[in-house]
């Protein structure tokens, strides 16, 4: 994608949440979703005029809309397009260098980009996807309706429970009625909606405008606060009813019974069937409106004898009936990484935080962990600093430092994130608040560029700040808006704070009174207000900190948990940097550095560790792991983590091979063998991270 640099907004829409502007030359649309901060460009060969028009003429939902006159638009390479006729049937689908042309006709244009996009034209058209731009032709300039949709869910209205389990149990029954199919679609991330809020109340009062879908499923249930936090997320992906039962049981209206006290204890029992029926959804649908071929209906169908054209039009009853008749072993191994796992107190206080984990699809589990004492995590400081030749002296913090609460290391999952909503301080989990749920579904639109804050409050840290230069706002293609500041003064610093940002780079000093200014020091928790939406705070024992920050208003950040080595930090800050630019979510990113620091578990995830500070190029955000095989071959292994855009259920081609089939995302994709031009051609797609001898490299140098 060529790079933008935008100009002056084209007010072609009113609608917050989406809006459309010019590049800096008006050749052509940028389309904008203002509340999860994504851009998607579609180029025009000359300026154009956008003008609003009717967003009902779209089959499909869309927020705002304008139109243009064109014979040509140009989209980011491996942009994956469907055309559908009037009637909505299915004519082509193109992605990764391959070609169709249609005649006359009326056409619907769905777009995958980094904004839902729809196009509505009339033909000839040709769609013609080459290495370095997917194009659409329409033999003569054409008047061409964009409609675009925002991916952020807001939840439809509040329902009220005490904290009885039996009125819980009726409040989650009703979070089904944010699902937008029950058929097996809606295990695409897209047809599951922000389940309802709750609210703790005197009295359950469900209001009576939602429509919660007859399903025919229950799920019965032992009347207490850990049995429904658990099946919560399952019982909103079935459209369940949560009812009173002497044992834990799946129930349908044809008769299926199961279980769910079996060897594997009532939490590993549900976890497996949320799993095995979401998986199982993601075969199927592919008898339906996305026709693709998927690595693992393919591999089920070769291992099973599931009858996956019969099921796509049975009902929900027949299909768990038949789903679990396949041994789970037998699909275990490709079941899609799960995003999250999330570690929940049974307590009243946590029952309003049911809905946010539910709109995950998260796997619930009762905290369960192994305390670490804080000595332990300051010995791994020592440790870091013994393993490398540095100054004992050059730490980032102000001053003395004290914990102020257990640390405690989550029981191990399967999943990719995990958050920890109960006592203690996590290590290796986000401690997730209600304020970071809160925050981000409250957080208002804006438009215009993304905005960057750097704040360097120590000129010895300097080196860090490169990243203001080589990193922050590197990206072809979007619009950033980058502001660094040094040496701030406590008044400044609070002046920065409150600024609207969607991300803040500290770099600096900290302890238990706060950051430190030149004239003395900040404590956020006297903070009344804070504008950004993610932070980094690179300092030394940044966690109450951050989490102060997320209480006054931020979402998630990145903190340290103790000490850090100044050295050290520096790498850790730039490698982060890069992954948070290229769009991976905070846990993510995380996840990633530990591959190549050895001082990355001194840094954790407070609040929403889900939250990605810009789009990444595919949708999710992908880092490849690459490996030497003999006669100049290499082995890639290509891996994929969710993001707010591309959520649990989406799918991914990776582009490693012309005839790479469909995976869901986060699955496992089979390893490749390249040579080494086909893996720098591969690498020239989209840059992103390699993990390489255990490094992270950003280029192809190491294939020099």
């Amino acid at each position: 994608m060529e790079p933008t640099g935008e100009g002056e907004r084209a007010d072609a829409s009113s609608t917050l949440e989406v809006g459309f502007s010019l590049p800096s030359d008006g050749a052509g649309v940028v389309v904008r979703d203002n509340v999860e901060r994504r851009q998607f460009l579609l180029r025009t060969p000359s300026p154009v005029d956008p003008e609003p028009t009717d967003s009902s003429r779209f089959s499909l939902p869309t927020d705002a809309a304008v139109r243009i006159e064109t014979d040509r638009i140009g989209l980011a390479a491996n942009t994956v397009v469907c055309v559908r006729d009037e009637a909505g049937s299915m004519l082509a689908r193109v992605d990764q260098q391959g070609r169709e042309e249609l005649g006359a006709g009326t056409y619907s244009i769905e777009l995958f980009g980094a904004v839902k996009t729809y196009l509505r034209t009339d033909g000839p058209l040709t769609v013609d996807a080459q290495p370095l731009e997917t194009v659409l032709s329409f033999g003569e300039p054409q008047t061409v309706f964009v409609g675009a949709r925002s991916s952020h869910e807001s939840p439809a209205t509040t329902i009220t429970t005490t904290d009885d389990p039996l009125d819980v149990m009726a409040a989650v029954s009703a979070f089904s009625s944010a699902l937008k199919t029950t058929s097996v679609e809606r295990s695409y991330p897209t047809l599951r909606g922000h389940p309802p809020l709750l609210e703790l109340g005197d009295e359950l009062a469900v209001p009576d405008a939602l429509d919660v879908p007859e399903t025919g499923v229950s799920i019965e249930l032992p009347p207490t606060l850990r049995h429904v936090f658990v099946a919560t997320p399952l019982a909103y992906y079935l459209g369940a009813r949560l009812v009173p039962g002497d044992a834990p049981r799946l129930v349908t209206e044809d008769g299926f019974v199961h279980d769910f006290d079996g060897p594997h204890g009532f939490e590993e029992a549900v976890e497996r069937a949320l799993k095995r029926t979401f998986f199982l959804d993601c075969v199927v649908r592919t008898e339906g409106i996305y026709d693709v071929p998927l690595h693992e209906r393919q591999t089920v169908e070769s291992r099973t004898d599931i009858g996956v054209e019969g099921l796509y039009d049975a009902s929900l009853g027949e299909r768990l009936s038949a789903y679990f008749e396949i041994p789970y072993e037998e699909v275990a191994d490709l079941l899609p990484e799960w995003k999250l796992t999330t570690h929940v107190a049974p307590r009243a206080d946590n029952i309003e935080l049911l809905p946010f984990v539910t709109n995950d699809l998260a796997v619930v589990r009762t905290p369960s962990g192994t305390e670490v004492h804080h000595s332990e995590v300051q010995a791994a400081v020592v440790d870091d600093f013994l393993r490398g030749d540095v100054d004992a002296g050059t730490v980032r913090s102000a001053g003395t430092t004290t914990p102020s609460e257990t640390y405690v290391k989550p029981s191990s999952t399967d999943s990719v994130e995990q958050a920890w909503i109960s006592d203690g301080t996590p290590v290796g989990a986000s401690k997730t608040t209600p304020a970071a749920y809160r925050n981000r579904l409250q957080r208002e639109p804006t438009q215009g560029d993304i905005g960057i804050t750097v704040v360097c409050n120590d000129p010895e840290m300097l080196a860090e700040t490169d990243i203001v230069d080589e990193v922050y706002g590197s990206r072809d293609g979007l619009s950033f808006d980058v502001d660094a500041h040094y040496d701030l003064s406590r008044a400044e610093l609070r002046e920065t704070l409150a600024e609207p940002t969607d991300f803040l780079h500290y770099i600096g000093h900290i302890d238990d009174d706060g950051f430190q200014c030149r004239d003395g020091k900040v404590d956020a928790e006297t903070l009344d207000t804070v504008g950004t939406g993610a932070f980094f705070l690179n300092a030394c024992q940044s966690y109450d900190q951050g989490l102060a920050l997320v209480e006054a208003g931020a979402i998630g950040g990145i903190v340290t948990f103790s000490e850090v080595i100044n050295s050290q930090a520096v790498g850790v800050g730039r490698t982060l940097a890069r992954l948070l630019n290229g769009g991976f979510p905070l846990q993510a990113s995380l996840e990633v550095v530990r591959i190549d620091s050895d001082v990355a578990h001194q840094y954790g995830v407070v609040g929403d560790g889900s939250l990605s500070v810009v789009q990444s190029e595919s949708g999710v955000a992908v880092y490849c792991e690459v490996f030497d095989k003999p006669g100049e071959q290499f082995e890639v292994s290509y891996h994929a983590f969710n993001t707010s855009r591309a959520g649990i259920g989406s799918l991914i081609r990776p582009a490693l091979t012309d005839s790479m089939p469909y995976y869901l995302s986060s699955s496992g994709v089979s390893n490749t063998d390249l040579t080494a031009d086909e893996l720098r051609e591969f690498l020239a797609l989209e840059q992103i991270p390699v993990i390489y001898d255990d490094t992270v490299y950003w280029d192809r140098e190491f294939l020099s």
